[in-house]
This record gives C-alpha cells, sequence and structure tokens, in this order.
C-alpha cells in the first residue's frame, strides 16, 4: 500500500470508527495481567477469587452475585460483562463495522443452535437449553427452533428465523437432517452438522474481510487461516478411529489457511497422531508450534495452540485502523473467561497444585 493510499484508509477511517477502535483499545487495556493471575493462583476459596475480581473490570457484573460462590455463578457474571461490552460495540457501529461484529459472532450461534437441535431431540427442556446457550451466539427467534416436531420443521424454521440461514440452505438439506435424527443417538453426525455449518461460516467470513480489504483484510486474514487450520487439525483428531471417511472429512476442512490445499490433502489420509504431525510440520509455522510438543504430550496440545492464538491475537493491537482489534478483544477475554473458571475449578476441587497448569496467559 502507498503513503497516499495509507493517509487516505487511516483517514476514513477515522471518520467512520475511530472511535469506537479507541473504546476497544479501552476494554483491553481491563484485560488480567499476569501479576493478575498471579494473585488469583493464590487465593484459597471462591469468595477470595471474586473479591480479588471485584477490583478489576468485572466489578460491576459481581457485585451483586449472592454468597456461596459458585464457579458457574462466578463465570456467568464474568460472560456478562464482555456481553456488555459487545452490545455497546454493535449497538453505535456503522457500516462494515456492524456486519463484521455480527460475523465474529456467528460462530457462538452455530454453537447455540447444534445445542438446541440436540437437546429438543433428546427431549430436554427448552428453558433449560436456552440457559446453556452462549449469549454471545442469541438472536430473537432462537426459542423458536425447540418447538419443532422432526428434522424438517426445526431446517424450515432456521432457514426463516436465523442469521445461519444461507449456511443452512447452501450446505445442508433437510434429507441430511433426518439422516441425523435416525442417528439421534450418535454423536457423530451432530460434529459433522456443526463442523460443515462452521466450515461454511470460515470461508464466508474469510470472503467478507477479503472484500473490506486494507489492513483489516491482512490482519484478519492471518487470524481467520490460523483458525481455518486449527480446526482442519481438531478435526482430523477427532475423526481418527470414528466412521467418517477421508473424503467426507476432507469436506469439513475450510477452503483457505496456510493448510491449503496440500497440507489438509495429507491431513485428510492421516491415521494415527504420528502422520498428522507429519503433515503439520511440513509448514513452517507450525513447525515451530509442535516443536514445543514433546513425547507423550499431545494432550498439551490445545493448551499451545491457544498460546499461539494469544500471541497472534494481541500483535493485532500493533497496528492500527483495522477491525481486527475488535476480534482480538473477543477472543483474549474469552479466553480469559476460560483461565478464571480454570482457577476456580481448582480452587474448588482442591486442586491448586495443578491451578498453572491450565492458565493461558494474556498480557
Amino acid at each position: 500500500m502507498s503513503f497516499g493510499e495509507d493517509t487516505w484508509e487511516m483517514c476514513l477511517f477515522n471518520v467512520k470508527d475511530g472511535f469506537l477502535e479507541g473504546v476497544v483499545r479501552g476494554y483491553k487495556q481491563g484485560l488480567l495481567t499476569t501479576a493478575d493471575y498471579n494473585n488469583l493462583c493464590q487465593c484459597e476459596t471462591l469468595e477470595d477469587i471474586k473479591l480479588y475480581l471485584t477490583g478489576t473490570d468485572y466489578g460491576p457484573f459481581l457485585a451483586n452475585e449472592p454468597s456461596p460462590m459458585h464457579t458457574t455463578s462466578l463465570v456467568d457474571a464474568c460472560t456478562r460483562k464482555l456481553v456488555a461490552d459487545w452490545r455497546y460495540l454493535r449497538e453505535n457501529a456503522g457500516e462494515p463495522l456492524g456486519r463484521f461484529l455480527d460475523y465474529c459472532t456467528y460462530g457462538h450461534m452455530i454453537d447455540n443452535v447444534v445445542l438446541i437441535v440436540t437437546g429438543t431431540l433428546h427431549e430436554r427442556d427448552v428453558q433449560e437449553l436456552l440457559e446453556k446457550c452462549n449469549p454471545l451466539g442469541m438472536f430473537d427467534a432462537i426459542a423458536s427452533l425447540a418447538v419443532a416436531q422432526n428434522m424438517r420443521d426445526l431446517y424450515r424454521l432456521v432457514l426463516v428465523d436465523t442469521p445461519l440461514a444461507p449456511y443452512f440452505s447452501d450446505n445442508l438439506t433437510s434429507e441430511d437432517l433426518d439422516e441425523m435424527n435416525i442417528e439421534v443417538m450418535r454423536n457423530t453426525l451432530y460434529k459433522v452438522m456443526r463442523n460443515t455449518l462452521y466450515k461454511a461460516y470460515l470461508d464466508d467470513f474469510a470472503t467478507f474481510v477479503h472484500r473490506v480489504g486494507g489492513t483489516t483484510g491482512e490482519v484478519m486474514g492471518e487470524l481467520l487461516s490460523f483458525e481455518a487450520d486449527r480446526r482442519a487439525l481438531n478435526i482430523t483428531l477427532n475423526s481418527i478411529g470414528t466412521e467418517l471417511t477421508r473424503d467426507d472429512r476432507r469436506k469439513l476442512y475450510a477452503n483457505f489457511g496456510l493448510l491449503y490445499p496440500h497440507g489438509q490433502a495429507e491431513l485428510a489420509v492421516a491415521e494415527d497422531f504420528d502422520q498428522i504431525r507429519a503433515a503439520m510440520e511440513k509448514c513452517p509455522p507450525y513447525q515451530t508450534i509442535f516443536s514445543r510438543l514433546g513425547l507423550g504430550e499431545t494432550q498439551m496440545l490445545d493448551k499451545i495452540l491457544y498460546e499461539e492464538e494469544v500471541r497472534q491475537l494481541i500483535n493485532t493491537y500493533e497496528q492500527q485502523f483495522h477491525y481486527g482489534v475488535f476480534y482480538a478483544y473477543m477472543r483474549l477475554r474469552e479466553q480469559e473467561i476460560r483461565n478464571i473458571m480454570w482457577i476456580a475449578e481448582c480452587v474448588a476441587q482442591d486442586q491448586k497444585s495443578r491451578v498453572q497448569d491450565g492458565i493461558v496467559f494474556t498480557f
């Protein structure tokens, strides 16, 4: 990008979205630091954790939480902080930033729809299902999904009432869902449904940020490529030993990323972890990641990938005038909430010796 184009992009961005970029950078300053985590790790009870967090940005959301504290109520209060921040950003966003913020939450919507689908077919209570839904992925008509009498009704309701309609209509038919209904007691096909929708969503999101272009396209292109590659890796790991064929596995991979297409082709035929590792290490950035993984430490892979994601998310704040900082804030806050949940569970279960094992430090 030339100097003139760069200046023009900065001017236009500040006019339309400069205020909200300043707001989200301010939100980022409220994320917990390494010192905060060290102090939380010294807490002896959930009440101690609550007391410490009251002095952070979570304070207003924890103030009215009754005693005794439970991990779920602690996590719910912290999640309300993220939701409140996100709603403020969305309510004040113009276009195309508003559309971008919606895209950031479509993954949560997919999780909620799949949760409603599985719960309804297992005759779970609707209110119980709604309480378990991620609040970032809620939409007005989500409760109507639970009134479907069969999978065809559910398919129709999704196509009419949710923002995910294009992903369903282009990738799943009512006949596909009928097959899932037959296999209701097996989780494999539900995972296929979720991964199919998520693949369509990631492809669509990548196309959108490419159209936005500029620094947003560059920064978000890298973040989404990492997400696409991580999902390809997880799909491969989770499908080993299942009935998912190589062709079906390949269809669940996104159509972009550092592994696309040759790395994905090798993952599709991998039959064990060593073959998966060999395929991943042919891509230099992932060779560095897997070099941190010792023999017999496959259970540490998730944490290493989360740490790499956090590193990339933090780097988005090194540049200005782009939408990536909004996506990064949401993901960093979600990681922070996972950290708080891990610490709370270790304290509640008297497993403080393991508390450092599950924390992914952010700042």
